[in-house]
Parts: structure tokens; C-alpha cells; sequence
């Protein structure tokens, strides 16, 4: 049974490189890459849809471990935001072959699971509202669409190459937190 395991480990790990590279990838690239055959990678997997479904939700629940202990160890529901930023985009490799397959947005359990995740940061939008981290007067919804743009324009940027994960991090909690337009003049410090 482990090498049945390792198989199946091998080819989610090469369908996700390849669709990363080529959203067009083809089934017989990524068992090829993973080192399989075709009648391997259709004994683990029913066809495309089948792998793409399993590897979508393989990430979205690496991306829920590496946020679960959030509510622990930060200090504030503001604290946890950008903590969850700080985990997420660094993960973005898991994600970003979704980002461009829409066949998966109709997808009824991928759907739910989404769903699920964007109800979680909206929780923890409100939290951050109530505190004072965010501002009160703007809908919850605006913040949680979009704290997930910046995090997907993240993940575009560190694809193309134009930031590291951290900085790219930062861009986006900075961009959230504090926006994006320049300081009042006389607020700043004048420079010696």
C-alpha cells in the first residue's frame, strides 16, 4: 500500500506544478511527471475534473491547518487577520492553479468550502471591526471581498515574479490595514 500512497501523492504533486506552469496541462504530462503511468493516475483518479476536484480540496484544507491555531496565539481578532495573511500568501502556490480554473467555481463542494472559508474571514473581519482594527462604517462584505482580491493580487505578483512571499505579505496587510494613500502632508515627519 505505501507505494499506492506515494503514487497518489506524486501525481496531486505534479498536477499542481503543472497546472500552475499550464492551466491546459494535459493528464498524460502530469503522470508522466509524476512519474506514472496513465493507467496508474486513472486508477487514483476518474478522469481531470476528478484530480483537479481532489487537488482543490487538498489545498483548501492545508490552507485551513496552517490557519487553525490562529484564534491561540494571536493577541487580537486584528492580530489574527494579519496573522491568517501572513499564512495564506506564502501558500499561494496551493492556490493559484485554482484562480485559474473557472470549471471549479461550479463545483458544488468546492463552492461550500469557499463559501465556508469567506465566512470565516467575514468573522474575523467583524471581530477586527469591533475592536477598532477596521473601520466600522464600511460593510463587512466590502473588506472580506476585498482582503481576498489583495491576497489573490499576492499571489499574481509573487507568480510573476515582481515580490518575495513576505514582502508580498506585508503589501497586503499594509494595503489592508493602512490603505494606500499617501500621508497628509504635516502628518509625516519632515526629514532633516
Amino acid at each position: 500500500m505505501p507505494a499506492r500512497t506515494e503514487n497518489r501523492e506524486a501525481i496531486l504533486a505534479a498536477a499542481r506544478t503543472a497546472w500552475n506552469a499550464d492551466p491546459a496541462a494535459t493528464l498524460a504530462t502530469i503522470a508522466s511527471d509524476a512519474g506514472v503511468g496513465r493507467a496508474t493516475l486513472h486508477r487514483h483518479f476518474d478522469g481531470r475534473d476528478d484530480l483537479l476536484r481532489v487537488l482543490a480540496l487538498q489545498s483548501i484544507h492545508e490552507i485551513d491547518e496552517a490557519c487553525e491555531e490562529l484564534a491561540l496565539v494571536a493577541s487580537s481578532a486584528t492580530d489574527a487577520l494579519r496573522r491568517m495573511i501572513e499564512i495564506v500568501v506564502p501558500l499561494g502556490d496551493r492556490y493559484h492553479f485554482l484562480t485559474r480554473m473557472g470549471e471549479l467555481l461550479h463545483d458544488p463542494v468546492i463552492q461550500r468550502e469557499t463559501d465556508r472559508e469567506l465566512e470565516e474571514l467575514a468573522q474575523m473581519v467583524r471581530a477586527a471591526q469591533a475592536e477598532g482594527g477596521l473601520r466600522e462604517d464600511l460593510p463587512t462584505a466590502w473588506i472580506v471581498r476585498s482582503c481576498d482580491a489583495l491576497i489573490y493580487a499576492a499571489w499574481l505578483a509573487i507568480g510573476e515574479g515582481e515580490v518575495d512571499q513576505d514582502e508580498a505579505a506585508a503589501l497586503v496587510v499594509h494595503t489592508l490595514l493602512q490603505g494606500v494613500a499617501a500621508p497628509r502632508r504635516g502628518s509625516a515627519k519632515k526629514k532633516r
